[in-house]
């Protein structure tokens, strides 16, 4: 069953109402209806009342009456288009959405809710530059509401989720997943070969048809693991199932107690749900007994047992909570085997939005389905451990998660290996079973690449990564500058980013005896050659040019510069002060910038690629923000000639502005350059 269905109380409806497999005639002929039988507002109202009712399916059918439509007045029209949007929103059909909601935009709908629920559709469909453009109309007409903040931080996030992926592996379940929805998987810790979920397949036991969706009501199936590890057909767990909705389920250690959700039902309506728990008698479960946590009309759901089963966690929308739905839990007398009174896991589990679907690891690690946190699109998986008196809280990441609804997450004990229910694009039916796993040790670097200078992050950087075992994996920088890789254990990698006008980075890393999982961090400066780029520390006896041996150090630098840009042809510039004659400073500028020319030559730089110039005192430095930052008594932008220094207040002043001007620069002049080798 879907998440907005019995198990979630939306604020479209109260109740949801049944109808039977055998007789779904008042629906159908209610459809069928000409306009002129009934007249314009009639089948307006009747249209409405199945949208509130929770009968999106069959509402969408009445809504997109081209003949109902254009008998409308114009004026709401763009109404029509957005009761259908969120029909098709509500029932987890986000493309179709997104068509009506342009369809009302069009129209000009736009109310708040119309903005935020477009919103929110847009971020599932990954359109994200519109969600956020609509997550900021949102804002602008409801300034003091958290969700729009929310909005527009799971866009920037959803984005950096992804170009950043877990170590997880997913894969799907095809012999488990039907046509129908298939969630929320649990298993017996003791028997992990076995695997429990909830699905709506026809093959359910209940008589009634879910107004919502057309579907039957959902089961509690389990399906097991063959001697050749495949999966046998499905079944209905014998004993708990019933003529109206069971799911969502989890058991004690050995599987003698199961705990799960049941529709309660009165006047054929369903009136929330509850928890119940059945006990083991053979090869199946006796009568299920009625867990007493609240009143009725109150929904508890998504129970989760704790690994000494004295806790159950559950989500409900009890009074006071923080939210739609939250997380809660209950505590059994170890003696007595009553349960206690809920306990709300407060505001730092629970949000506005919906909480639902816990999930306790045996370790203590709290797993849940949050809307209400920044994430992907749709429900999201966090988990959160405790941390003195409070809890951390943590988005699972791509691809755990994904911009359409993820929840219902179950781990196989003592393993990184489970199973989790998604709805995103590409399942059989429409929520689908997946199964995890962990490769035993994760390697991974990441990264931002920046510019040198003005330490910004630089976008359209291609970064490719290449390992001694023939693998080459490239990826290309967003907006935030980011990268990441996984990597193998056992191999030499070289990270390599390239950027249009700007000099090649190089990174080398192993992985050679790493004992288990590591994560590298490499945050790479490059650096731009559209201006010249000081080589630093190279060092002159007065009056010579000849290197001094400290010099050699920064030319190899420059050597492996020009090795990882083979295609660069550069000029070596040397620069000197203003202080003695001019002549004679262009002489002993341009024999500095000769000699450092042929020390590359005699280290195996063709001549061919570079160039000496001596420049004397004609190209004074110009103060940049790395310069005006080490020495505060400077400006940007200032040119250090003649004038300027001699406006400075005092010698020690003026002689560190002769030293800056006393370099030694490359530029590049070409990049054409081709080996002949």
């Amino acid at each position: 069953m879907l998440l907005y269905a019995i198990f979630e109380e939306h604020s479209h409806h109260n109740n949801i109402k049944i109808m039977s497999k055998k007789v779904p005639i008042v629906v159908l002929t209610l459809v069928c209806l000409s306009i002129s039988a009934f007249g314009q507002q009639e089948l307006y109202d009747k249209a409405n009342a199945l949208f509130k009712a929770g009968a999106y399916t069959e509402a969408i059918k009445t809504y997109r009456n081209s003949d109902f439509v254009q008998a409308m007045p114009k004026e709401r029209r763009g109404e029509i288009f957005y009761k259908t949007a969120e029909a098709y929103r509500l029932i987890g059909q986000t493309r179709q959405a997104e068509i009506y909601y342009e369809k009302a935009e069009e129209k000009g709908f736009n109310t708040p809710e119309f903005y935020l629920n477009y919103a929110n559709t847009l971020l599932s469909n990954e359109n994200y530059e519109k969600a956020k453009s609509n997550f900021e109309e949102y804002k602008k007409l409801k300034p003091n509401s958290p969700i729009a903040n929310v909005g527009i931080q799971s866009v920037e996030l959803a984005q950096k989720l992804k170009q950043a992926p877990t170590s997880y592996v997913i894969d799907p379940l095809p012999f488990i997943n039907g046509k129908t929805n298939d969630f929320s998987p649990a298993i017996i810790p003791s028997e992990p070969q076995k695997l429990f979920f909830s699905s709506s397949r026809i093959t359910s036991t209940g008589i009634n048809i879910h107004y919502a969706t057309g579907e039957e009501f959902s089961d509690i199936f389990v399906s097991e693991l063959d001697k050749r590890e495949k999966w046998i057909a499905p079944k209905p767990v014998p004993g708990i199932n019933s003529d109206v909705e069971e799911a969502t389920c989890t058991f004690n250690q050995d599987g003698s107690e199961v705990y799960f959700s049941r529709a309660r039902i009165a006047k054929r309506k369903q009136m929330g749900c509850e928890i119940y728990m059945a006990k083991k008698e053979g090869d199946r479960y006796g009568n299920p007994i009625l867990i007493p946590i609240a009143a009725d009309s109150v929904v508890v759901t998504h129970p989760s047992l704790s690994a000494d089963g004295r806790t159950l966690y559950f989500a409900s929308n009890l009074s006071g909570g923080i939210g739609g739905l939250d997380i809660w839990k209950v505590t059994r007398d170890s003696d007595k085997g009553e349960w206690g009174k809920p306990q709300n896991l407060g505001a730092e589990i629970n949000t506005i939005g919906n909480e639902a679907f816990p999930y306790i690891h045996p370790d203590g690690t709290l797993y849940f389905a949050s809307n209400g946190r920044p994430g992907m699109g749709g429900y999201d998986i966090f988990l959160s451990k405790q941390k003195g008196n409070g809890y951390v809280v943590e988005n699972m990441g791509y691809p755990i998660n994904s911009s359409s609804d993820d929840f219902g997450i179950t781990f196989l004990p003592g393993k990184e290996t489970g199973y989790f229910t998604s709805r995103r694009p590409g399942g059989k039916g429409e929520d689908d079973v997946y199964m995890f796993h962990l490769p035993p040790i994760a390697i991974n670097i990441s990264g931002t690449i920046v510019d040198s200078k003005s330490k910004k992050p630089l976008d359209g950087s291609i970064v490719k990564m290449l390992g001694n075992d023939g693998t080459t994996v490239n990826t290309q920088t967003g907006a935030d500058g980011f990268f990441k890789f996984m990597m193998k254990p056992n191999t030499d990698y070289i990270v390599i980013s390239t950027r249009k006008g700007y000099l090649n980075g190089k990174y080398k890393v192993s992985t050679f005896d790493i004992k288990g999982s590591k994560e590298y961090t490499y945050n790479v400066e490059m650096t731009s050659y559209e201006k010249p780029v000081e080589v630093p520390n190279i060092f002159y006896d007065f009056n010579k040019w000849e290197l001094k041996p400290e010099s050699t150090a920064a030319l190899d630098m420059l050597i492996e510069t020009l090795n990882d840009n083979p295609s660069i042809i550069i000029e070596l510039g040397s620069h000197t002060d203003s202080r003695g004659g001019l002549e004679y400073n262009y002489k002993l500028s341009q024999n500095r910038a000769q000699a450092a020319v042929d020390y590359l030559i005699e280290k195996g730089i063709p001549i061919e690629r570079l160039r000496a110039k001596g420049y004397a005192s004609s190209a004074p430095k110009i103060v940049d923000e790395q310069i005006a930052k080490q020495y505060p008594f400077l400006t940007i932008g200032t040119v250090l000639n003649d004038q300027n220094i001699a406006i400075l207040d005092s010698d020690e002043k003026k002689d560190i502005a002769h030293q800056l001007n006393r370099r030694t620069e490359f530029k590049v002049i070409s990049t054409t350059y081709v080996s002949k080798e």
